[in-house]
Formats: structure tokens, sequence, C-alpha cells
């Protein structure tokens, strides 16, 4: 007769739950009474921790670290801060590395990365014993990466940003990365600055660690960041080497154990509410046109959907105030010394949610309360911080910084940052003249005999999501060599790429549907009239309907850049722009979720 031995009564978990929720992770990963557990806990005390660190909340440290990410690579000592911070709190700290990608760095672009980087994020949260977890991010993509990580692993979570680099210093003015790279490379190309000056520049433009300076993508997704209420309040300024940033850290280390022991989560507080929170900072700080991409990939993530159409209704009612780079004359450094996002948010009070909770264990509205108002200060501090941030009441411009166009160009949606365009070419019709790739553009940009006028309009075709593939940050077209020298500065541009939020001009961005999916912007020919007309938000290609529609049933798409790996992967399932152009099997479950995925299958197809 067979029989089942009996089984050995297990040993009594060192972890019990204590404070923690009864859905925390760490105690179920130590603290079971079965074999797993046991070998859990003895691969851990083999790395030096004993039964009491057991015990305690276990705090990730999700770095994305690197010694190739300039922007990253302060990140270091602020983990080794929200260490300090974490054990404070009474919290265990355990470090990991995710990938880190610099946009300066990457090929072909870091935005082809960027779901690689969230898909990283959410499988190491989701599959380590994490009570809580930190984000550090710095470059642009890391940090919404993280965040879309974070929401679906949905684990309690906070942010903390590496900062803005300190301005650069030339000749007694203050320069902006990449803003003046842009700048003084047109004047370089013009004839206008010498290569003794650039390389000057080279030596003073980036003088610390950190991310861009002016009101770049970095800059802007750090904004959004707090605005969303991922972060502490106060942190998206404060400069990277500034002693500040790494107590700011500290700070957030001991708010990640009180987040763990109240299991407050990222879809407690990335709601509706709060993105519409973050969208209205956007428009208030002139912010970067790559958080229309971004901002609805991370609440795809959550099943909340953030048409294109709620951006420019938010844009038509938020005012732009902070007067920062491209768009305005300050830069990060001095948007802290007044007072950072807070004070930019104090002066929208009226127009956000201050019901949504924060990372503080406190809703928006009693974050606000702690804020003084620009108006109660006294002395010299007020005139400068409202050169730096206007009122609600006289605002730098009555609408948000950016605009969303339609039209039969782009029957999904177009964006362009209108408060760092020419006033007068936001109304313009002009002829085409139509680049069909990035190799297409390198060749004939600079050709003398390239039929181009002030007047004309740049085209970019085959440089979206599938086309680029990644959409790079090549949207911001350069102006032909020979123009240049005739004194122009700008022109109308289009495409269906992005351009970097350190950029400016006359751009129309995001074009959708993309041209290599079959959009429209994909049937443009030189010469034909386009027309602009940012004040009512349209985007129209002159020619008749039918004649588009046969140029794209003509349309041949060019043959998969990857046909394995990675590369394979986003191409087959990337959605376009408006959705964030997150993969399709990330998004949430929402109906609105789903119609996204099928849209992008019905591009494809």
């Amino acid at each position: 007769m067979n029989e089942t031995p009996a089984q050995e009564p297990a040993p009594e978990s060192p972890r019990p739950a204590g404070e923690l929720p009864p859905t925390a992770r760490g105690a179920a990963w130590y603290g079971s009474a079965d074999v797993a557990s046991f070998i859990h806990r003895a691969f851990t005390k083999a790395m030096g921790y004993d039964d009491a660190d057991l015990q305690k909340p276990i705090i990730g440290i999700c770095n994305t670290f690197s010694e190739l990410n300039h922007c990253n690579r302060g990140l270091k000592d602020v983990a080794e801060a929200v260490k300090r911070g974490v054990l404070q709190a009474g919290g265990l700290p355990l470090e990991f590395p995710t990938i880190s990608i610099g946009e300066v760095f990457v090929s072909p672009t870091s935005m082809f990365f960027r779901n690689l980087a969230a898909m990283d994020t959410e499988e190491m949260i989701r599959g380590q014993p994490l009570d809580g977890v930190v984000l550090l991010a710095g470059c642009d993509k890391t940090t919404p990466a993280q965040l879309m990580g974070a929401a679906s692993a949905d684990v309690p979570a906070i942010m903390v940003t590496g900062g803005p680099m300190l301005n650069g210093r030339y000749e007694g003015q203050d320069l902006g990365a990449c803003t003046d790279c842009r700048r003084y490379w047109t004047e370089y190309r013009a004839g206008t600055v010498d290569a003794e000056t650039m390389s000057a520049l080279e030596d003073n433009l980036c003088r610390s660690q950190g991310h861009c300076m002016v009101m770049g993508t970095a800059s802007t997704m750090a904004s959004c960041a707090e605005a969303l209420g991922m972060m502490l309040p106060g942190g998206a300024a404060i400069p990277a080497p500034d002693s500040r940033r790494l107590r700011f850290g500290e700070a957030s280390g001991r708010q990640a154990v009180r987040l763990a022991r109240e299991g407050l989560r990222p879809s407690q507080i990335m709601t509706r509410q709060a993105f519409e929170n973050a969208i209205r900072v956007l428009h208030a700080v002139g912010g970067s046109t790559n958080a229309v991409v971004h901002l609805p990939a991370i609440a795809g993530r959550l099943g909340i959907d953030l048409p294109l159409d709620l951006f420019d209704d938010l844009s038509r009612v938020t005012p732009w105030l902070a007067n920062l780079r491209p768009s305005g004359r300050f830069q990060m450094e001095q948007l802290f010394e007044v007072g950072g996002v807070p004070a930019v948010m104090k002066e929208l009070e009226p127009l956000l949610h201050r019901e949504c909770l924060t990372v503080t264990g406190q809703t928006m509205g009693d974050n606000l309360n702690a804020v003084p108002p620009i108006s109660a200060r006294s002395g010299p501090s007020v005139k400068r911080a409202r050169e730096v941030i206007a009122t609600l009441e006289e605002p730098l411009d009555g609408e948000g910084g950016l605009a969303i166009l339609r039209g039969n160009l782009c029957p999904d949606g177009a964006v362009i940052k209108h408060v760092a365009a020419s006033p007068y070419l936001l109304r313009h019709r002009g002829p085409a003249v139509v680049f069909t790739s990035l190799a297409d553009l390198s060749a004939r940009i600079d050709d003398p005999h390239l039929e181009v006028t002030p007047d004309s309009v740049l085209v970019l075709q085959q440089v979206g999501p599938v086309g680029g593939p990644g959409m790079p940050e090549v949207g911001n077209l350069p102006i032909p060599k020979k123009l240049l020298a005739q004194g122009v500065r700008d022109m109308v541009r289009i495409s269906d790429a992005r351009m970097s939020g350190t950029s400016y001009g006359t751009i129309v961005l995001h074009v959708a549907p993309e041209s290599a999916a079959g959009g429209p912007l994909g049937a443009v020919r030189t010469g034909d009239e386009i027309e602009l007309d940012v004040p009512a938000r349209r985007l129209t290609l002159h020619v008749p309907q039918g004649e588009i529609e046969r140029r794209l049933a003509a349309f041949a798409p060019p043959p998969a850049p990857y046909r394995r790996g990675y590369g394979r992967l986003f191409l087959d399932h990337v959605l376009q722009a408006p959705q964030g152009c997150d993969f399709d099997f990330l998004v949430g479950n929402s109906e609105e979720a789903r119609r996204a995925a099928a849209l992008s299958r019905d591009l494809r197809s």
C-alpha cells in the first residue's frame, strides 16, 4: 500500500505582514510558509541581509543611470540619496537597473526604444518582490517609459528625475541645450558664425550633469509628472548639481515607504482628472509637442483615453504663463528660483482639479494650499517672479502653447507649438516642396538648384512611427542654405515626425495617419498648394479629393527595415501618434484602448 508521507511542518514566517497592507508583495515573497519563501530568504541573506531587513517594506529603486546617457549620469548619486531616505523611514532599499535611453546617443532614435524601456520597467517591477518603487529618470523618453511601466505594474510608485543642467554661459549670455545648438548651427550654415565660435560653444553649452535646461521634452515630462501627482511638489525644476536635488531624493525615499505602507497605487493617482491637470500645465509652461504622444501612452496603460481634441479644448481655455525657452526668455534654473512648477500651478489653481490624489498622500488642492502665491510675496522677488511666470489675468498668451490641427492632410490630427512659431506664418498658403525620406532631404536641401522660396512649404514624408521607424526628431527641417543666405530663418514645415522640445519654428508635426500607413501626407507632390490656418486649427491640401485618392491607391510602402527582433515587434504593433505610439498589446482593457488597437491594425492592412 502506497502512503503519502506526512509533510514536515513549515517554519513560521520570519516576516509578518505587520504594518504593510494585506496585498504587500514583499511579505508574500519572503514571508509565506513554503519552500519558495525559504529559498528567497536564503538567497537574499547571501547578499548580507538578515531577518530584520526582510520584515521591512521593500522599496525598489528603478535606476536608468548610464555612462552612455549624459542626462541620466547623475542618477547614481540620486539613488544613494533615495536609499538614505528609504532607510530613514524604516524600509529596505534595493536598487535595480533598467534600460537607459538618451536622445543624443541612441540610434535610430530614442523613441524607437521607449516602449522597450517601458516593458523593462513594468516587468522588473512586477517580477520582483517590491512593496513600492522609486522611479529614477532623466532624458526625454526615460520619464514617460517609467510612468508607462509603473502604470501597468500598478505597484506604489514615486518619480524622481535627475534635474536640468545649469545654464550654459558664453560671452555674458545664458545658453540652453539644445535650443542654442540649433540656433548657432543655423547661423553656422548661413555663414554668420565661424568654426572657432562653434568650438567655443561646445565647451560652454553643457557645463553640468542633467537634462536640457530649457522647457524641452525632459523638462516638460518632469513637469507633467509633478502635475500628475507622481512626484513630490517642487522636484521638476531643481538643477541637477544643486544639493537640493539630493535632499529631494531623500524625501522621496521616505515617502516611498509611506506609499508602500498605505498601498497607494499609480492607478489611484493618475486618473482622467490628473491627466487633465497635466495637460493644462503642459500648455501653461509652453511645453514640448512630444507630451502629446507621451501622455496618451501613459494614460492608455490605465485604459484612459486622451483624444487630441482634449488637448486642443484645454489649450483654448488655458493660458501660456511660463516665459521659458524655446518659446520665451528664461530657463529651468530661473523657474526653480521663482518657485518651480508649484508656482505655475498656484497661478493655474482655479482651472485645476484640486481633488486629485498625489504621492504626498494628500490632494493636489492640499499641496497647493502650502504654496504661497506670487502676489503675496514682497520685494524684488515679486518682479523677478512675474518676469518668469505671468498672471492668469495677464498671461503671455490667452491660449496654451500647443494647438491641434485637422483637415484633409491630417484627418486624425497634427500638432503645432504655436507659441514657438513665427506669428506671420500662423496663417500661410504656399507651394509644397516634398522630400520623400530623410535621405532625400539630406541630398537635396542645400542644392543651389532646389526650386524653393520663402513662401514654400517644406514637406517630409516617411518619418512617422512606422516610416521612421520610431518617429525620429527630424520634423524641424533645416532651412535651405540659399534661403539662409537671404536672411530667411523660418518657414512652414510639415511632417509625420516629431521634433525636439528644445526646437522652435512654424513646424507641423505628428501628421496622422502617417504617410507609411497610407495617410494623405504621402499624396503630397511638389507644387501642391498647402494652407495652414492655426487660429482656425486647419491644415489643408488644396488638391481634389479624387486626385488624393488616386495617388494613395498607387502608393507602395517601402520594404520593412526589420525582419526580426525588437524592430519587427515594433513595426508589427506600434500605434499611431494620436494613440501615443505604444504597442497595441500593452494598452489597457478599456473600450477606447481596444478601438486604438483595431485602428492600428486597420492602418497596417
